[in-house]
Order: structure tokens, then sequence, then C-alpha cells
């Protein structure tokens, strides 16, 4: 099992990667002293999956485990269940040194995440993600929230889990198109600090897209490091950490714009990815020959980078400027100048935005 760390003093979390390593989550509780009393988060489908063996884990360690499923969808993700979630918690009779753990994707995780942070103004939460996208982005970094209709993620908190535990066996039984989707949360991670982990996804997407063990191990640890590396530094987002939300602004949109059902949030980001690229290109910052990288390479692991026929720039402008990175109004974008190397951005101007956006939409 490999084990790396997020640095932040006192807040500091072990982020631990290994395939069968969900069996040995009694084992990694022992060096906490949590309240007996615990909840568990979950949905029904990957409940059914690991819930068994993860509630039999925290009983081993001692836990009397409230059970809170909720359904699955980004849809969910909203005030609603996650006062259902606290709710559930009050009644369950956790305190304050009761501990969260939150067995799912990105949504589950966020909004366990968000609830952890706000009952009894935070208790401890643990982080056992089971998709790609949340193993590779949403468990790591402490950004927690619900969506609302007029943005996404628009109600959060910064607050850090006790432990990420990834396990990546659980990826065998995640749907091919939700393991592609995480794969836009990957490929992100080449673009903005490092192109020889972008060569990697290029050269290897065959043994990836097979699920190779290794190979989903090594883009999992190296997805985690760079993330932990940009976190640990700039903890809440107040400059460096705001190149992980590459592709995130038009993504963010187009998913507002969709109500959150019409595209997976990778697959949003994936699209989103490429229009960025493309005002990075129209701006003179990057090389047409890199955007198109960028793009084959989403294109290889079957993300879509284009929308579908019914959405325009006018449907998606008018959601850019609800994002929750912009300041007075003035939307921050993250463009990338090469392979690797990316920088934050504002003020585009409106006919550049509108070609960019006119350029991922199918005609």
């Amino acid at each position: 099992m490999k084990t790396l760390k997020v640095e932040l003093g006192e807040r500091s979390y072990p982020i631990h990667i290994g395939e069968g390593s969900i069996r040995i989550l009694p084992d990694l509780l022992k060096e906490f002293s949590f309240s007996p009393k615990a909840a568990l988060v979950s949905n029904p489908t990957v409940f059914n999956l690991y819930g068994e063996t993860v509630m039999k884990g925290l009983e081993d360690a001692g836990l009397k485990v409230e059970l809170i499923l909720i359904p699955d969808g980004e849809e969910y993700k909203d005030f609603l269940w996650a006062y259902h979630i606290l709710s559930r918690m009050l009644r369950a009779g956790l305190d304050r040194k009761s501990c969260l753990f939150a067995l799912g994707g990105g949504v589950i995780g966020d909004i366990a995440g968000f609830s952890a942070s706000t009952y009894m103004r935070g208790i401890s939460y643990v982080q056992i993600p089971t998709t790609l996208l949340s193993q590779v982005d949403s468990s790591v970094g402490g950004k927690t929230g619900v969506n609302h209709p007029i943005g996404k993620n628009m109600i959060g908190t910064f607050y850090q889990p006790r432990l990420v535990l990834i396990d990546p066996s659980t990826l065998r039984t995640l749907p091919e198109r939700e393991f592609l989707a995480g794969m836009a949360e990957v490929v992100k991670y080449g673009v903005i600090r490092d192109s020889s982990f972008f060569d990697y996804l290029r050269k290897r997407y065959e043994e990836i897209l097979n699920l190779n063990m290794d190979g989903l191990e090594y883009i999992i640890e190296n997805s985690c490091r760079i993330k932990a590396d940009v976190v640990s530094e700039d903890e809440r987002e107040a400059g460096l950490r705001a190149i992980l939300n590459y592709g995130h602004t038009i993504g963010h949109a187009i998913e507002t714009a969709t109500s959150y059902r019409r595209y997976l949030h990778g697959e949003a980001v994936s699209i989103g990815m490429v229009a960025e690229a493309r005002i990075a290109v129209l701006l003179g910052l990057m090389k047409e020959e890199a955007a198109a990288e960028i793009e084959n390479l989403l294109q290889r692991y079957g993300l879509p980078v284009r929308t579908e026929r019914d959405l325009s720039p006018d449907s998606i402008i008018p959601h850019l400027s609800m994002d929750k990175k912009a300041v007075s109004g003035v939307v921050k974008y993250v463009l990338p100048e090469r392979i690797g190397e990316v920088k934050i951005h504002s003020d585009i101007p409106e006919e550049v935005l509108r070609s960019a956006l006119s350029a991922v939409m199918e005609s």
C-alpha cells in the first residue's frame, strides 16, 4: 500500500492507496479516539457492493454505526439531503468526537464532508472514495459542498478529512461511463502540472482502459500527489490551488445549464477543458497543436469534447458569472499555455468566449 500525505500542519492527513485496502480499515482507525457512535453515508448502489465489508470493519473498530443512504446522482447533492443527513446524525446521538464515514463517489464525499463540517460546528470525517473521479480529485483537498439551482457547489466549506482510503479494486465494479468521466480529471493533472504524466496517459491508454491494476494505482497515486502538493501550498485557493479548476469554469456552467442531469461532472469538465484550451489559442497563449493534443487525448478516453445541439453560447454564458470563483462579476479562467503549464486569466473578451464556446458545440 502506498501512503501520501497532505501537509497542512495540525490538519495534515494521509492518503492510503492499495488494492484491497478497504479491508484494513479497522487497523487504520486504531490511531484515532473517536466516540463509539458513528455514521456511514453512502448510496444504495455502492452500499450493496461494499457496505457489508465497510460496516464490519467499522464494527470491528468498536463503532456503532448509523447507516444513512441517499439516492445516487448529482441532483441529490443539495441542501435538503444534507439536512436529512444532519437530522439522522442528531437522532442517532452523534457527539463532537464522533466520525462520519463517506463511502461512494464525489456526490457522497462532498455532501458527507459538508454535513461533517457543519454538525456541532465540525466533527471528523473519513473519505472512502469508490469512483475514479472521487479517488483522484474530490476526496482529497477538503472542498465540501452542495449544489443550488443557480450554481454548482455554491454552498460549502473548506474542511479536511482525517484520512482518505483508496482501494482501486472498487473500479472494477464501476460503470464504464463513470470510469471514463474520472479520466477527465486525470488528464487535467497532466495538462496543469506534469507533461510527462500527460505522455504516460497518451502512451498507456489501452492498459488503463483495460483496468490494469498497476496502471490504475500509478495514475491514482500521481494524481493524488499533484493535488496534495498544490493543496499543501494553498489550502483555501488564494492563488496556486485555482489551477485545479482547469476546465471547471465552463464545465460547471454546462452542468448548471443542463440541471446536473445530462452530463457527468467529468464529461462536462472534458468539454470545458477543450473550450478553455480554445480560448488560450484564440488569445495567442497556446499553440493550436497543443490544444489538439488535449482534445485528442480526451477523445481517446471516450470523453465528450462537444456539447449536444440544443446548447448555445447564450445558454451557457449567463451561468459563468455565477461561478463561485468569480469576484465582483469577473470570471476567472485557467488557461493552458503548454502541456504541463497553465495560468489564471480574467476579463476574457466576449467575442473570444463566444467563439470558443461555439467551437465545442455541435452544429
